[in-house]
């Protein structure tokens, strides 16, 4: 018994556009013709249609499943691939599944990074861009510290001062802001000492992380207040 394409699209349960594809492919032998010119299909093109269609629902990619060969071949290097790549997919969803759980404990907005979701009311645009960035270079133990740092902080006159400082603040009021911050840089070096040389907390290399950080500040803090932290870190350089 022999089928046309429309009629074995009907038996394999797919589209006449996906038999053509296969075909394209070489995924799907092209079947004999009858003397009128149509295709005739047979129980082989049917089986191999099926057994395309259940690889597939098994994962593998049209490019995985020509690469095996025949059907009948014993697929075990594809099937650990597919396995490595199923595993990897529901580690990852496992993962989204903790941030999202974290998101909506803390009524954190979508962006703040992870480690920050318990801190994340209150912040500032600007303070996500910035712990997005260090988020992204820095290591995890690092993150951890910052977030201990945040979770600690009681908000004093001198940072009400920096964050709202005007551009065209004069150097009176830069030096006595850096003076203030700076014996809050001290006491946080002394506890967490890689602060005192980020690079040294970075993942892709201390280059790499201090060009993020420095461009971040750069762009998200006024000149003024550019000034304060330079004034704030010499300071604090002095003093260890």
């Amino acid at each position: 018994m022999a089928w046309s394409t429309r009629q074995l699209a009907d038996l394999a349960g797919t589209t006449i556009k996906t038999v053509r594809h296969y075909h394209q492919m070489g995924l799907l032998e092209l079947p004999g013709r009858a003397p009128n010119g149509y295709k005739q299909y047979q129980t082989t093109h049917l089986v191999r249609l099926l057994q395309i269609k259940r690889l597939t629902e098994l994962g593998l990619s049209l490019a995985q499943i020509r690469a095996m060969g025949s059907a009948d071949e014993e697929p075990d290097e594809a099937i650990r691939v597919l396995d490595a790549e199923l595993a990897g997919t529901i580690e990852r969803l496992q993962r989204i599944r903790v941030e999202l759980a974290v998101i909506l404990k803390y009524r954190a907005p979508l962006d703040t990074p992870l480690p920050f979701g318990p801190v994340a009311e209150g912040l500032s645009e600007r303070d996500r861009a910035l712990l997005t960035v260090f988020s992204g270079v820095l290591k995890d133990s690092a993150l951890d510290d910052l977030r201990q740092l945040m979770a600690e902080a009681t908000e004093g006159e001198a940072d009400e001062e920096f964050y709202y400082l005007p551009e065209d603040a004069d150097d009176a009021t830069i030096e006595t802001i850096a003076r203030h911050l700076a014996e809050s840089i001290q006491r946080s070096q002394a506890r967490f000492p890689w602060m005192a040389d980020p690079g040294s907390a970075a993942t892709r290399g201390p280059r790499f992380a201090e060009a993020a950080i420095a461009s971040a500040f750069a762009e998200l803090f006024n000149a003024a207040q550019l000034k304060v932290l330079a004034r704030a870190q010499a300071l604090a350089g002095e003093a260890s």
